[in-house]
């Protein structure tokens, strides 16, 4: 039997599975960026694939608490591309 690793989104604090939610991850140089594969090396942080969670996120800044670094906002626009693209594929 496998083990399901459950992760908390930073929008809503649900716990789910982790590959249920979308990974950002802070790199070696301290950019955030999105994780599509789940195993990229550095410091994640886990957001659902819900539009809600996201504006929260943005309203409190939470991205960059988390990861502890002051990057670029573009992660945003990652974000909320990577969440319509679960939409059209459900």
């Amino acid at each position: 039997m496998k083990k399901t690793f459950q992760r908390t989104c930073m929008g809503c604090n649900t716990k789910k599975d982790k590959y249920e939610l979308i990974r950002i991850v802070r790199t070696k140089d301290n950019k955030a960026i999105v994780d599509s594969t789940g195993k990229m090396e550095g410091r994640g942080a886990y957001i659902c694939s819900r539009q809600e969670c996201l504006d929260k996120v943005i309203k409190t800044n939470r991205i960059f608490k988390v990861l502890k670094i002051n990057t670029d906002k573009k992660i945003y626009e990652n974000i909320r591309g990577v969440i319509i693209d679960k939409a059209s594929t459900n």
